[in-house]
């Protein structure tokens, strides 16, 4: 799926350490009222822009947190509205930031692993959490 009509896009699986001092982890999701979903935070590349800029631009603009990214994860492929879409993501942990509801995104919820892919709205979504655990050595 190259070629100039392929959508490109880039996002994280952002994640940080358990506020309760479990030595667990945490994973935020985005809900987009457009779509009614759950998901990763991503979107798409601006003419000319660095992928991992753009992911990381990406996840400011939509849960408000800065991040410091880590291991690339996989990138996915699919059809959206008819066309190929690319989407790179990377581990990023999050450091600083607040959350504050938009017209693109209204909440966001920080959840272990195992909730995280429940919630997660589409399947592929998921298979991230699992690259995101493995990338840590935490599978």
């Amino acid at each position: 799926m190259n070629g100039r009509d392929t959508v490109l896009a880039a996002g994280c699986v952002l994640w940080r350490r358990s506020p309760h001092g479990d030595d667990g982890l945490e994973i935020c999701l985005v809900h987009r009222p457009k779509y009614d979903d759950w998901s990763h935070p991503k979107g798409k590349l601006k003419r000319g822009e660095d992928t991992l800029a753009a992911a990381l631009r990406e996840v400011l603009e939509e849960t408000g947190h800065r991040c410091v990214p880590g291991a690339r994860l996989p990138t996915m492929r699919y059809l959206a509205n008819g066309r190929p879409k690319q989407v790179t993501y990377w581990a990023a942990e999050a450091t600083t930031g607040s959350f504050a509801s938009g017209k693109e995104v209204d909440r966001i919820v920080w959840l272990p692993p195992a909730a995280a892919r429940n919630r997660l709205t589409q399947p592929r979504d998921r298979a991230l959490v699992d690259a995101l655990l493995q990338a840590l050595n935490r599978a």
